[in-house]
């Protein structure tokens, strides 16, 4: 029987292109994003790709999209959290509302999803979090990402806190906190920054140590960069 993965933050970068690493693995993915015509692109390419647009910041889309797997599949072996967004402002600038966006989109969408899904996983299911090297302690700051950064470090205590919460489960959870990587997101926040790494290579690394890493890691968060993290 096929392996199921399910993927967030689906219609662009990094988590499109780990869509297309895992379907090549012989994976059922589920493809999920806000944004229906890259998702149906990428479904059109590859049979095992599923396309299922969901805002995961409405509770009542993460209820159907939930709905949608539990009819299609029997259990779940990978969910990777890649969904997100990113706030380039200065601490100064950042609104309330800036805040709230952040962490909305960048922990409490994986936070909901996940408690959603805990009847869906098997017994050695893998939950892979995306999280950044912002929000990996020691590592080098930057002006205009004190959201991006404070929401993505929450995500990562959130990934030690699953992997104790869910271990009688036998889950593991682990946190990638991936360097620049080429993106569109990048782009749109830092349009003169060129990143070391492709949105395919890094695809191409989430994917395997989303099929493999839980064999070694648990509840660990990982930098994934280039540079030292200081």
């Amino acid at each position: 029987m096929s392996k199921v993965a399910v993927i967030t933050g689906a219609s662009r970068g990094i988590g499109y292109e780990t869509c297309k690493e895992l379907a090549e693995e012989g994976y059922h993915v589920a493809a999920v994003a806000r944004s229906e015509k890259p998702l149906k692109e990428l479904a059109n390419s590859y049979p095992d790709i599923y396309a299922i647009p969901t805002d995961l910041t409405k509770e009542n889309e993460v209820d159907r999209l939930v709905t949608l797997l539990k009819k299609d599949f029997k259990s779940v072996d990978i969910l990777i959290n890649n969904a997100g967004s990113l706030i380039n402002k200065s601490f100064e600038e950042l609104t309330l509302d800036d805040w709230r966006a952040q962490l909305e989109s960048n922990l409490i969408s994986a936070v909901h999803i996940t408690k959603k899904m805990l009847s869906l996983f098997n017994d050695s299911a893998h939950i892979v979090n995306i999280s950044s090297m912002g929000g990996f302690q020691g590592s080098a700051k930057f002006p205009g990402l004190a959201a991006y950064s404070v929401s993505k470090g929450a995500l990562s205590i959130l990934t030690e806190c699953l992997s104790v919460e869910l271990s009688d489960k036998n889950i593991k959870a682990n946190a990638l906190c991936l360097g620049a990587v080429q993106t569109e997101m990048l782009e749109e926040a830092f349009p003169s920054i060129e990143a070391p790494l492709t949105a395919n290579e890094m695809g191409n690394y989430i994917a395997n140590f989303a099929i493999e890493g839980s064999t070694f890691y648990n509840g660990k968060i990982l930098p994934v960069a280039l540079e030292d993290p200081e």
